[in-house]
């Protein structure tokens, strides 16, 4: 029992009995081992025979630490190898695309009449593609058509008296005006015979003063006469006056203003869509009051539509206008919708809530809009969209026109 005793002081001890041992082992031979012996009768083992068990136990222990160190070494240089040839196929790479986060956003246009009347009919729903120039609702004109005719009436008529003065006096008019006159001359001679003969008369007592004194005012009123004639020939002749003619037509312009106003009314009763687009929201119905602070519809124009995005200083250079890129959302995966931007912003601002960045920290950034060819309208509003800016200079400018 006291053996395993032995050995076990021996292992712990190498620098002390592993010395003294290996120095045995050199002054004595080895010895061959007995035969086999049960445990019982075996001698115990010689100082001798435990040198040569130390031994035997150092060198495995050296084995192993050599076997452990190779392995070591081994793994060192493999990685050393990998490390290497990381450096030497990365060493001159570069970024081959700068990536953006942002949302799809677009205009709209909210769609109210210009007149204070009631509504007459709707004809477009919630998602119609409408065109510009098409109808989308109308007002009630039972009122503002019997004012459209009577101011038209009033046009009609001061036009006519325009057209009149403009045109002067007629033949027929200058013709009437001589023959007055010769009427009224005729009867100033008739007049003035008459009071020439009231005069004589009176000297040889056959007529009264009273008498001279009436045909003299007589012929005064004919001589009158035919110079009020003779003057309305030379009116008839010159024609109207230009201050006439101006006063005319100035009132013909207003009237024709008036009437342009209600003929305007009356069109502005049909709304109509003023770009192509998309209904997004269908706001009022038929029989109510519209005005021109109520919208009837919100149009969503999808053509420019664009991605609004944000880049980081560092960043700044590279995000060009014109720059060619593309866009991609969770809704269609594998698809990618062409675009370029559009708009670079000169003033920087801070990290919007929705925007996402991957350094995840708040810093100031320059917001981009990158317009997307997108016909079909497949990209809604406020979709979250992913943008891919190709840095090689094979795909840096855009390609079409929007």
């Amino acid at each position: 029992m006291t053996i395993p005793a032995q050995s076990h002081r021996n292992v712990g001890k190498p620098d002390t009995d592993a010395a003294t041992s290996t120095a045995l082992a050199h002054d004595y031979k080895p010895v061959a081992p007995p035969a086999q012996e049960s445990t019982e009768n075996r001698a115990p083992p010689t100082k001798h025979d435990r040198g040569m068990l130390d031994t035997a136990h150092v060198g495995t222990s050296t084995a192993q630490v050599r076997r452990r160190f190779l392995i070591v070494a081994f793994l060192a240089a493999a990685a050393g190898a990998g490390v290497a040839g990381w450096w030497f196929t990365h060493r001159n790479s570069a970024p081959v695309e700068l990536v953006l986060y942002g949302n799809v956003d677009l205009r709209q246009v909210a769609l109210p009449f210009n007149n204070n009347e009631r509504i007459a009919a709707v004809l477009v729903q919630e998602g119609d593609r409408v065109h510009k120039g098409e109808v989308l609702a109308r007002l009630d004109t039972s009122r503002l058509e019997p004012q459209v005719a009577q101011v038209a009436a009033q046009v009609a008529a001061q036009r006519a008296v325009v057209d009149r003065l403009r045109h002067g006096s007629r033949p027929e008019e200058i013709a009437q005006a001589k023959a007055n006159l010769e009427s009224a001359k005729a009867d100033a001679v008739n007049a003035r015979r008459q009071f020439e003969r009231k005069s004589s008369l009176l000297g040889k007592n056959f007529a009264s003063q009273q008498d001279a004194d009436a045909a003299e005012a007589a012929a005064g009123v004919a001589d009158a006469r035919v110079e009020v004639n003779r003057k309305a020939l030379e009116l008839a002749i010159a024609g109207p006056r230009q201050e006439d003619i101006d006063q005319a037509e100035a009132q013909l312009s207003g009237n024709e203003a008036q009437l342009a106003f209600l003929r305007q009314q009356l069109a502005d009763a049909e709304l109509k869509a003023p770009l192509d687009g998309v209904i997004r929201s269908r706001l009022m119905e038929p029989g109510e009051m519209a005005s021109p602070q109520r919208p009837v519809f919100s149009l969503a124009i999808i053509d420019p539509k664009w991605v609004r995005t944000y880049v980081s200083e560092t960043n700044l250079g590279i995000a060009r206008t014109g720059m060619r890129a593309f866009v991609t959302v969770d809704s269609f995966p594998g698809r990618q919708f062409e675009g370029w931007i559009g708009f670079v912003s000169p003033v920087a601002e801070f990290t919007p809530k929705t925007v996402e960045t991957e350094e995840l920290r708040t810093s100031l950034l320059y917001e981009v809009r990158v317009f997307v060819n997108d016909p079909n309208n497949d990209l809604p509003l406020g979709i979250p969209a992913t943008v891919r800016l190709p840095l090689n200079t094979g795909a840096t400018q855009r390609t079409a026109n929007p």
